[in-house]
């Protein structure tokens, strides 16, 4: 018989060990009404996630098919690394004025904002990554909870009514457009959070699911 023993964590920051124990494995279980979402997005110096860096978090918060603008998530990280390719793509450049901190009292900060809600973001795994990348430079564990990738749920839209573009990789810009959502404040982290958390709920209504283990199934 194989037993599983939880990892030890004494070891890791107070802050760490809030988080780790929100966590509960029966979370696929529950009603998407019910559930927490953090719809998040990232701003980086780049798209390599050993060299590049986080600049900025803009997160969201979706529950009950209500966009909670209240509860918004918003800071800006102190880099060194500075990549002038991506100005043009997010208006981030090195000695901007912005309220900076470090890179750790940033994911402090983040994991109290998220707990153990069930993560959103477009094309996921990027901004999951770099997210990861920045856990392990501070010498913290991966980020434990569920992740929903919005490209993917909305091919899934589509492959209802349309089976030739099922396997098309869609941009937010294009899931933006096909919503109507607005798109002035694009390349911002937390523009670009509203817009996924907008498009996320529209996502929701067109798939008419009930329980968030339905949004996991192909």
């Amino acid at each position: 018989m194989l037993h599983w023993f939880k990892k030890d964590e004494s070891h890791l920051p107070e802050f760490w060990q809030k988080y780790s124990a929100r966590f509960d494995k029966n979370q696929k279980e529950q009603l998407i009404s019910e559930t927490t979402f953090v719809v998040l997005d990232t701003e980086t110096t780049g798209f390599d996630q050993e060299k590049d860096r986080i600049l900025s978090i803009g997160c969201v918060k979706v529950k009950n098919n209500k966009l909670l603008v209240a509860d918004s998530f918003e800071i800006y990280l102190k880099q060194e690394k500075f990549n002038p390719d991506t100005v043009e793509i997010h208006g981030l450049i090195k000695h901007e004025r912005f309220e900076t901190i470090s890179e750790e009292k940033a994911l402090q900060l983040f994991l109290k904002y998220i707990k153990n809600s069930v993560l959103v973001a477009h094309h996921a795994g990027f901004d999951i990554n770099m997210i990861n990348a920045a856990m392990k430079r501070n010498h913290l564990p991966k980020l434990k909870n569920r992740v929903l990738d919005t490209g993917v749920l909305y091919r899934k839209t589509r492959i209802i009514s349309n089976f030739i573009d099922q396997h098309k990789t869609y941009s937010l810009d294009e899931v933006a457009l096909a919503y109507n959502i607005d798109l002035k404040d694009r390349h911002t982290a937390i523009g670009d959070a509203f817009i996924t958390a907008i498009a996320f709920l529209k996502i929701l209504g067109r798939l008419k699911r009930k329980k968030l283990k339905e949004l996991y199934k192909k």
